[in-house]
């Protein structure tokens, strides 16, 4: 496409962050041709939403980006888990100096909890958003689908029942232009669409304002312990000024753990605003958090931003969608909020392409906000009741702005010496670190998520019970649940179960004896242009073999039962056993995921 002259796209963009860049990315592996333009010069700046939780990698994985984000992304020896610290150096009694006070595993401990292991073929990876969009940009710029204009902002939208209308400044040249799309993905982070629209946000909340710092400093004078994703440390001469402590994480680049040589910290000064602005100031607030006298660090960013929950009231304005945080946003905890942007994409953007393609009625799209929708909202109450939960920190560690210096060191040193009061106080702090596990181990939050709607075929089967709703993810069949993970083996290759959907396609498992429903899978989607790859799969007489009966044990269908997988990897249809017209099962169940008529 050439600049400054009208276009015709079936899909624009307007946003280029993780949520935009995602969608140009899945886009053009669909097949669909995109424009994205973007506002500003060039990607984030912001050493922030460094968490890629599994089902993000396995989304990234179906795109071929993966492999270029591990390559940067932190090892897995060093996001095993978060620890706290007491005061790194200064005033305190010598001995108790950054002293780890306790550990506790993460995100599935660097792919060592065997829940994790057994979820996905893919772990947690750990890359600041600074790093993460550049891979995307110059990925999504190299597909021959995806046309991307960074510096070049949207200033009018209209639309019709036929198609979107826009106008978007060349911000180099000051020039406008005119761009008709059939929808429009808003992935602006709610500056410009949804008003546009007239969408409008609700239930937001401030829980606190937040300073954070982009600083290269050498640590590992302090820190001796490489397995630590997040650190907080509690200075034990408490300013008072500072609240909660200060949080920081490693940045790397060329080294991770407590070799970073870049760090992002988080403080939350009840003075800042215009104090936030001077560098000096902020300095001397990392100085106080981290107990670090004459701390002297190169500061790359200072931001300060508010730590809110915001939720759109509507996902979808006629042809117009938003995604990402343009539809919802989240505190930190948890590492939810960019996760939940990729996810919104995947569960739009291939509705989007079978849309396009014919292949499905609109009604497929309304699905978008009604999948997607709760979710988000579920993930919003989740990291505001972590964040709120970490208020009890200090509480829990036994230091207060109340005490003295002194008594805050004696409340620490409990931690690590074994005196009057230290197991009951080791028992008080293990107490709130199982309650925060709900952020730190929260699998099926970020994992085990399901979708109700009209694109998805319920057998009135019901919800498989859980241990623990927001911990535990029971790996289930049931229709709106995600594909069980499971290695299969074909001619001797090993490739994971999910990868049957990469590309976009359906995916058609039968048990051992299905071979009906292969057959009519497949004839359903020659007939119809249905993207569809069909297996047995088992131990015997198959197309994948099941070695490790990782499916057999989660499959929760007889050998001659059949699941329909979308393309996003959710469950659409589940048929327990065998049927006396799978042809005609299969077509009903086509007709009702795609909101057409299939037969």
């Amino acid at each position: 496409m050439a600049k400054n002259v009208d276009v015709d796209v079936p899909v624009l963009i307007v946003g280029g962050g993780g949520a935009g860049l995602t969608a140009s990315i899945l886009l053009s592996s669909l097949g669909v041709p995109s424009l994205l333009v973007s506002r500003y010069p060039g990607t984030s700046t912001l050493p922030k939403a460094h968490i890629l939780n599994q089902r993000s990698m396995e989304i990234f994985t179906d795109a071929g980006v993966a492999p270029a984000i591990l390559a940067r992304s932190a090892p897995l020896e060093n996001i095993r888990g978060l620890a706290w610290y007491s005061g790194l150096a200064g005033g305190g009694p010598e001995d108790g100096h950054g002293r780890r006070l306790a550990f506790t595993e993460g995100w599935g401990g660097g792919n060592a909890d065997p829940d994790y292991i057994a979820a996905s073929a893919c772990a947690t990876a750990n890359l600041p958003l600074a790093r993460l969009e550049p891979i995307l940009k110059a990925h999504a710029e190299r597909q021959p689908d995806a046309t991307v204009r960074f510096y070049h902002e949207l200033v009018g939208l209209e639309q019709d029942a036929d198609r979107v209308t826009a106008t978007v400044l060349d911000r180099e040249t000051g020039e406008t232009y005119t761009v008709r799309s059939a929808y429009l993905i808003g992935s602006d982070g709610g500056s410009t669409v949804g008003d546009l629209v007239g969408i409008k946000m609700s239930s937001i909340s401030e829980i606190r304002r937040v300073v954070s710092v982009h600083m290269s400093a050498d640590l590992s004078e302090y820190f001796h312990d490489p397995e630590p994703m997040i650190r907080w440390v509690f200075n034990p001469e408490y300013p008072e000024h500072l609240g909660y402590g200060c949080t920081v994480m490693g940045m790397g680049p060329d080294h991770w753990g407590d070799k970073s040589e870049e760090w992002v910290a988080h403080v939350s000064p009840s003075v800042a605003g215009d104090a936030a602005k001077n560098p000096e100031n902020v300095v001397r607030w990392l100085s106080e958090a981290l107990g670090i006298p004459d701390f002297n660090p190169r500061i790359h960013q200072i931001t300060e931003w508010h730590m809110e929950t915001v939720l759109a009231e509507e996902f979808r304005a006629g042809r117009v969608f938003l995604v990402g945080d343009a539809a919802h946003r989240h505190p930190p905890s948890g590492g939810l909020g960019l996760s939940s942007a990729i996810h919104d994409a995947s569960n739009l953007c291939w509705k989007l392409a079978a849309v396009l393609a014919g292949r499905a009625g609109d009604s497929l799209l309304d699905t978008y906000a009604a999948e997607r929708r709760p979710v988000d909202q579920a993930n919003i109450d989740s990291a505001a009741r972590t964040a709120v939960n970490h208020t009890g920190l200090g509480s829990a560690l036994g230091v207060s702005p109340d005490k003295t210096v002194e008594e805050n060191w004696a409340a620490l040193r409990l931690f690590w010496e074994d005196l009057p009061g230290s197991a009951e106080r080791r028992h008080v702090f293990s107490e709130w670190l199982a309650a925060q596990t709900m952020e730190f181990r929260q699998h099926n939050t970020e994992f085990g998520f399901t979708y109700d709607s009209a694109a998805i075929v319920g057998d009135g089967s019901p919800m498989p019970v859980s241990i623990d709703p927001a911990r535990i993810y029971v790996p289930s069949t049931r229709p709106g649940h995600p594909l069980p993970h499971a290695w299969v083996t074909r001619a001797g290759e090993r490739l994971a179960l999910r990868s049957l959907v990469h590309g976009g396609h359906f995916a058609l498992i039968a048990g051992e004896d299905g071979q009906a429903w292969v057959d009519a899978a497949e004839k359903l989607a020659m007939q119809h242009d249905i993207p569809l790859r069909a297996a047995r799969v088992g131990l015997r007489n198959v197309d994948l073999l099941d070695m490790r009966l990782a499916w057999l044990k989660n499959r929760e269908i007889t050998s001659s039962g059949a699941v329909l997988v979308r393309p996003d990897g959710h469950i659409g249809f589940r048929s327990i056993g065998s049927v006396d017209e799978p042809l005609t099962v299969l077509a009903s169940a086509f007709s009702r995921i795609l909101g057409t008529a299939i037969d």
